[in-house]
């Protein structure tokens, strides 16, 4: 595996994939908050999530070594890299905005470990 070729090692999988159930959380949790919980704010965060998890499974770049390589809507590689950081930064920050802030700076910080290891697919994506 070279630095070029966008691959991640196993266990910067593992922690992206972590960080995307926390991003799909953390947005649950802010919609349920601002809609005060309750009723609504179930539907709302059930929405939220439902919307964020399509937006990240929808658009891709065609082969993505990091994903199925599958593309159901292609993407440039720099939209791609938009979006994951809006979810997962997003999934953080509304922790964080949710009256968790020590949740939102955790994953905050795991997300830039995951980018630090990630220069190699960040690179891939921004040629492709």
């Amino acid at each position: 595996m070279s630095a070029s070729d966008g691959k991640m090692p196993g266990w910067n999988l593992l922690l992206r994939f972590v960080l995307e159930l926390a991003a799909l959380a953390g947005f649950g949790y802010g919609a349920w908050r601002l809609a005060d919980g309750g009723l609504i704010g179930g539907a709302a965060a059930l929405f939220t999530v439902a919307a964020v998890a399509t937006i990240w499974g929808t658009f891709a770049v065609p082969g993505d070594p990091s994903r199925s390589g599958n593309a159901p809507v292609p993407v440039p590689g720099w939209l791609r890299l938009v979006i994951e950081l809006l979810v997962l930064g997003g999934g953080a920050a509304a922790f964080a905005w949710a009256g968790l802030p020590v949740v939102g700076l955790v994953l905050g910080a795991l997300l830039l470990l995951h980018l630090a290891f990630s220069l190699g697919r960040l690179g891939w994506l921004l040629r492709h």
